[in-house]
């Protein structure tokens, strides 16, 4: 008994509009499922807002929250302070700036509570100072933007991680691995597989895992060069890496690389890597500001021309076409994010060998 009052928690989910519902309950319900196990409700929760009025999820359902980030606030100084505050978040996150919510945060960690952003909480994480220098990760849809915007933060494609009190993961299931660390750091091994009992899940997925594998034909298991490869190439999507170094770097022949990735992923890595270089420039188009010829550079094309043709015959419409579709869907958003200064060096009017 004296270990359950040791490690009794209290968490606050504070919902932020057109947030993800998976992600939510997946981490309550870890929550939930270990007060089962454990045969007492040594975890507590409650849900807070912007002004304690209900939130609308992604999926459209409405919670009701316990309260406002103003009565969070008040209560950092009182005994209901708790042990995380979690930021639960989704579709449009940089649409929704609070003020009040970024120094809730900060104070909560210049009081020793933990912070933790899940799905696109990270993103306010960082708006709120609080990942810069400090490894993170973010939803793989939107890493690109992510890493434009807050150049201080090292954010990797992990399922989740924790850097001195600050937590982040994925966001989906994700979740539940991440709180399923949390309990265990409390109440070991066997509590956790009581919870995945009680859930039906298989497994707790580790920390280091992959979010996804990019344009695989199949789930399952990949050969481990080509996994390794396709890492290297996510790593320097903006400086290409030369397939023949890849290969060399692999220990395997130019040959064998083709063969392994046409079987694997069904396309030269040639083209794989330059799939993979078109997908982020998609995604900078609807994330960011930056202009179509610095989505090109960040994307590894020294020559507009050259995007341009490659991005149309990839997804049937121009770079620009693509920048308008987030502008009409999202009036204003170009005013809040500052487009990304190139050097001068990296500007000329080269092609890279992507194919």
């Amino acid at each position: 008994m004296d270990r359950l009052e040791k490690t009794r928690r209290l968490f606050v989910f504070y919902l932020v509009p057109d947030f993800t519902m998976l992600a939510f309950t997946s981490a309550v319900e870890v929550l939930r499922l270990a007060n089962e196990t454990l045969g007492e409700d040594v975890y507590e929760w409650r849900l807070a807002s912007a002004d304690g009025g209900k939130v609308r999820s992604s999926c459209g359902l409405s919670l009701d929250v316990d309260g406002s980030v103003a009565a969070e606030r008040a209560a950092l100084s009182s005994m209901q302070r708790p042990f995380m505050a979690l930021v639960c978040a989704g579709h449009h996150v940089e649409e929704h700036t609070d003020r009040l919510l970024d120094a809730w945060l900060r104070e909560c960690r210049q009081r020793g509570v933990a912070v933790a952003g899940l799905c696109t909480g990270a993103h306010i994480l960082a708006r709120a100072g609080l990942l810069a220098n400090r490894r993170c990760t973010i939803h793989w849809e939107n890493f690109p933007g992510f890493t434009e915007q807050f150049r201080s933060s090292q954010v990797s494609l992990r399922l989740f991680d924790a850097d001195g009190g600050v937590h982040t993961c994925a966001g989906g299931t994700a979740a539940f691995d991440m709180m399923s660390e949390i309990v265990k750091a409390d109440y070991g091994d066997a509590v956790v597989a009581g919870i995945c009992e009680r859930g039906l899940v298989d497994r707790v997925r580790c920390a280091t895992e992959r979010q996804r594998l990019p344009f695989a034909k199949r789930v399952g298991d990949i050969h481990p060069a080509v996994k390794e490869l396709i890492e290297k190439m996510e790593n320097n999507l903006s400086d290409p890496i030369q397939i023949d170094r890849l290969a060399t770097s692999s220990r395997l022949s130019r040959r064998q690389i083709e063969r392994l990735f046409r079987a694997e992923m069904g396309c030269s890595p040639a083209r794989y890597y330059v799939k993979l270089r078109l997908e982020r420039a998609r995604l900078l188009l609807l994330q960011t500001s930056i202009p179509v010829v610095e989505v090109a550079i960040a994307s590894g094309f020294l020559s507009a021309s050259h995007f341009s043709r490659c991005y149309r015959e990839t997804f049937n419409c121009s770079p620009q076409e693509t920048r308008n579709m987030r502008m009409e869907t999202v009036p204003g958003w170009l005013e809040e994010a500052p487009a990304r200064k190139v050097p001068a060096s990296r500007m000329p009017n080269l092609l890279v060998n992507a194919a």
